[in-house]
């Protein structure tokens, strides 16, 4: 089959439209990572040197009981902040929704944190949590340890994530629920069915494309989590064990410790994790994910 000549220049066109993007992920993406599956196989050297030194890198990595710690930490982070996020940004998204006085400015209010930097959400959040003048301590009238226990500095860090992150969660759902027809609605009415009724059986079924894509982005968020545990728990910190996750040990590693090696044999293995933890999603959203219009 003969392509034509206006059939060459649309797809020259559509080339050059798309080269800017896979240049960029050429060069950001794949190159990097190519390079850091290359370093998680070599030793660090003086000058920046490397020595090809095999799967060394690996069997130190999970050989160390404080690799498999921050993995546990970074699994329990995801625990923590995915499910209960999820479920909040949905109920934000239905209010949004609702018909009320002003709904234009609370979305842009809800959604200013993600707008904020991260180390001046951390920093402002540290200190409202600090146990010795923090203001939540002084409201509460407790003197919880909030960062520096380490039972329970991670529901702390979770607790920011989610304050963060439901803002812009909640937009994304928002702009699913909107395009729900009212038809749905109207005819679930007029059948008697209560709204908690219709929001279970219509809208979050409905919503559902847009729920799982919320959920990927927010589980590969929290797997590799790094700025938010760095600025609220210092190195000194004696919780920082039971805080650190995977992202924090690779810099840790590769910029502190000088073993760029084992460092990114870490972001090999978190990027491994994350994949892993994509497909089985892929897999499991068949069951439950409705694409039908």
């Amino acid at each position: 089959m003969k392509i034509g000549k206006k059939s060459r220049s649309d797809m020259f066109w559509g080339y050059l439209m798309i080269f800017p993007t896979i240049l960029g992920l050429i060069v950001l993406n794949i190159y990097p990572f190519i390079e850091t599956i290359i370093m998680s196989l070599s030793s660090t050297k003086a000058f920046g040197k490397y020595e090809f030194s095999g799967i060394e890198n690996y069997i130190t990595m999970f050989s160390s009981g404080e690799f498999w710690k921050a993995t546990w930490n970074s699994v329990w982070f995801c625990v923590l902040t995915v499910p209960v996020g999820i479920f909040f940004a949905l109920i934000l998204a239905v209010l949004l929704n609702a018909k009320i006085k002003g709904r234009s400015i609370f979305r842009t209010i809800y959604f200013l944190p993600m707008v904020v930097a991260p180390a001046a959400v951390a920093m402002v959040w540290k200190w409202l949590f600090n146990a010795d003048f923090g203001i939540i301590n002084s409201v509460l009238g407790t003197d919880i340890k909030w960062i520096t226990d380490p039972k329970i500095v991670l529901i702390t860090c979770a607790i920011v994530s989610i304050w963060s992150s439901l803002g812009y969660d909640a937009i994304l759902l928002l702009s699913g629920i909107q395009n729900i027809s009212k038809s749905y609605y109207e005819a679930a009415s007029l059948d008697g069915a209560s709204k908690i009724k219709q929001f279970f059986t219509i809208t979050v079924p409905m919503v559902s494309p847009t729920l799982f894509v919320v959920l990927i982005m927010r589980l590969m968020a929290s797997l590799k989590v790094y700025d938010l545990i760095y600025m609220m728990v210092d190195q000194a910190n004696p919780a920082l064990t039971d805080a650190q996750s995977l992202m924090y040990l690779f810099y840790r590693e590769s910029f502190i410790a000088g073993n760029k090696g084992l460092g990114s044999a870490i972001a090999v293995w978190t990027v491994l994790l994350i994949g892993i933890v994509t497909i089985v999603q892929f897999i499991g959203q068949k069951k439950w994910v409705n694409y039908e219009v």
